[in-house]
């Protein structure tokens, strides 16, 4: 199942959900390591298209100007001998800044103002001129005579008063000038101010972020080394079947007691292996080798086409008929050695039952169901504060824990049997220490042993 997840980069969010804080971690670890793995290989391949001897003659180019060192030559504004600070700097650019918005609004205000003044004055003329022509400046020529010198004096004394309103509102339009541009200062400098904490907040949060991706990498760097300490640990009790291919390479070199017995006849002197150590191939691929001599009538479902395992189960039926065709054979839910079922063993429960029946347990108490949502089984873990559901995928010919560690292990009894010496987790520290009992009427466990 993990080689499927790393094939289609996708995880089903409902199997997600099944796993906890530390498996997710190291799962997302292995994704982002294949994603590395294959941006390498395509940057490989890109690299042999941009050679040198492919680059165009021709091609424009960008060339930086360079100091005394050699080096880019790079001019910080404020820094440089003879630079004022940046912070008068930005200081003269927000008062020149407000100075010319101030001056524009004034010049805008100013002339409508003094269109206002002009239509005012030009309406009043206009006015005192029709009153004089319809009096006595029709009746006699002395009589029009005093009426244009009254006329004048009018218009005098009209532009006497226009000149002190035009001096009256340019003084109000200068103050308000003044105040414009100590407002539009404010808030330039407000603005600024806005500014400089976002950056700080901004560098705090970036600041954050690396502490975090730091954390997740010394986890992950973690995980790994656990995993290959867990996976030595492993190999010398003998309860292993089998290894990634990498770390089988590794292995192989330092342990070199695992010998195929039909390679090479062991001697007298040599050291045989543990009767526990599993060969590297998998039992499943002698089962089938094995099959090539028998007869059609013989032949189980497993090779059958009415059975076509899917990527996960769909219904129980189809659980059921798994667990009969694969994992009755390989003494699945049974003691090691024997043929009795294993006290921990409690066959298809739901979630919600298993942590009822491991509610009343102590801390370390523990069961195995029947998984309904992969080819697998879910170890339910009782903790101090709760319980905690650990995946074990059985798809291929060994049972091992999703996302927790890569450990592979012959039969599900290895497994246990592992993990009430080695804990499941580096930060949970899990050890299986008691088996939850059954209780009720389950004789058929689900409908697996009818």
């Amino acid at each position: 199942m993990m080689q499927q997840i790393l094939r289609d980069m996708f995880v089903d969010p409902e199997l997600l959900a099944e796993l906890n804080e530390e498996q997710r971690q190291i799962l997302f670890y292995k994704i982002r390591q294949e994603q590395v793995r294959r941006w390498t290989e395509c940057e490989s391949k890109e690299g042999s298209w941009d050679s040198p001897e492919r680059r165009d003659e021709n091609r424009k180019g960008v060339q930086w100007l360079q100091g005394k060192d050699g080096e880019v030559w790079v001019w910080v504004m404020g820094d440089a001998p003879g630079d004022k600070p940046y912070e008068v700097i930005v200081k003269e650019l927000m008062e020149e800044r407000a100075r010319r918005q101030a001056q524009l609004e004034a010049q805008e205000m100013w002339r409508k103002k003094e269109e206002e003044i002009k239509q005012k004055f030009r309406d009043a003329i206009a006015k005192e001129k029709a009153r004089l022509v319809a009096g006595k400046w029709k009746e006699e020529a002395e009589d029009r005579k005093a009426a244009k010198q009254e006329e004048e004096v009018i218009r005098e004394k009209l532009k006497k008063q226009e000149e002190e309103e035009r001096q009256r509102e340019e003084e109000e339009i200068r103050r308000a000038e003044e105040k414009r541009a100590k407002e539009l200062y404010m808030s330039l400098e407000h603005e600024q101010k806005k500014n400089e904490q976002r950056d700080k907040e901004w560098e705090e949060q970036l600041r954050r972020s690396k502490a975090a991706d730091e954390e997740m990498t010394r986890k992950a760097r973690w995980a790994r080394d656990e995993y290959k300490r867990q996976s030595l640990r492993a190999i010398e009790k003998g309860h292993v079947a089998g290894l990634s291919g990498h770390f089988q390479k590794q292995s192989h070199r330092r342990h070199s007691t695992f010998i195929e017995p039909s390679a090479c006849p062991v001697s007298s002197n040599e050291v045989k292996p543990r009767p526990g150590i599993q060969r590297a191939e998998p039992p499943l691929h002698r089962r089938r080798q094995s099959r090539r001599h028998s007869t059609t009538t013989t032949q189980p479902l497993l090779d059958s086409p009415a059975w076509l395992r899917t990527p996960r189960p769909s219904s129980r039926e189809l659980v059921i008929l798994w667990f009969t065709e694969e994992q009755k054979p390989k003494q699945a839910g049974h003691e090691r050695n024997g043929n009795t079922i294993a006290p921990w063993f409690h066959g298809i429960i739901s979630r919600e039952d298993s942590e009822r029946l491991l509610m009343n347990s102590a801390e370390g108490s523990f069961l195995v169901r029947v998984s309904e949502r992969i080819w697998g089984y879910t170890l339910s873990y009782r903790t101090a504060s709760g319980f905690k559901h650990f995946l074990i995928d059985a798809s291929g010919d060994y049972y091992s824990f999703l996302g927790v560690d890569q450990n592979r292990h012959a039969t599900l009894a290895d497994l246990i049997d592992f993990h009430k010496e080695e804990v499941i987790t580096t930060t949970g520290k899990e050890l299986l220490l008691e088996a939850c009992m059954r209780t009720g009427p389950s004789a058929d466990f689900g409908g697996l042993f009818p």
